[in-house]
């Protein structure tokens, strides 16, 4: 069983953003909540963390995995720049629910990058997962934490047990907002591609 850490409503996350970044510095996988769902959230450099997740969610190799990433800095060495109009909507939704779609270069896990080598990624506005993400220095994954074709958990009452025995940690900070996931747009070429319509409207 993994460690379950809960946070009272108001309680500063400081503490239970300090215990995930250990995990994930050891190659621990860790459920969290973000601004939509709970994730799995694993070190996206680290490729036996990202095999666990894999492993974990059953997910299919075809459908990649996107990244929370702690900053705009961080975009730098995981995908090139998109289009300047591009650049624009991204400053007005980041961070925020809204997943874009880049090219990648660099080094990445395959189950990160599209077949057509695209990696979504976002800056998420929630204190822990974005703590999280800024206290690792590193893009974390941010795939539902949900096994392939099951509900995603907005609370973490509705964790699946396979899921739970399978990660390190737990952050149970409430329900989540629920709702549509994150929008996921192609933001290689203007005007963007919708790929997966969700909480940010285009």
């Amino acid at each position: 069983m993994p460690r379950w850490v809960r946070l009272p409503p108001g309680e500063a996350p400081g503490s239970a953003i300090a215990e995930a970044r250990d995990v994930l510095a050891g190659g621990g996988v860790v459920v969290l909540p973000t601004e939509t769902l709970y994730a799995l959230a694993a070190d996206a450099t680290n490729p036996g963390a990202v095999d666990r997740v894999l492993e974990l969610k059953r997910r299919p190799p075809e459908s990649p995995i996107a990244l929370i990433i702690p900053d705009w800095q961080a975009m730098i060495p995981l995908a090139w720049p998109p289009p300047p109009l591009c650049l624009e909507l991204l400053k007005a939704h980041w961070p925020g629910p809204l997943t874009a779609v880049l090219q990648a270069r660099g080094r990445l896990h395959p189950a990160l990058v599209s077949e057509d080598g695209g990696v979504g990624m976002r800056i998420s506005p929630h204190p822990v997962a974005g703590g999280v993400a800024r206290a690792l220095g590193r893009p974390l994954t941010a795939t539902s934490a949900n096994i392939s074709g099951h509900p995603p958990p907005a609370q973490p009452n509705d964790l699946h047990p396979e899921i739970i025995n399978g990660v390190d940690l737990v952050i149970d900070a409430g329900p989540c907002p629920g709702g549509p996931p994150s929008t996921v747009a192609d933001l290689r070429a203007w005007p963007p591609r919708v790929l997966r319509p969700g909480a940010v409207k285009l």
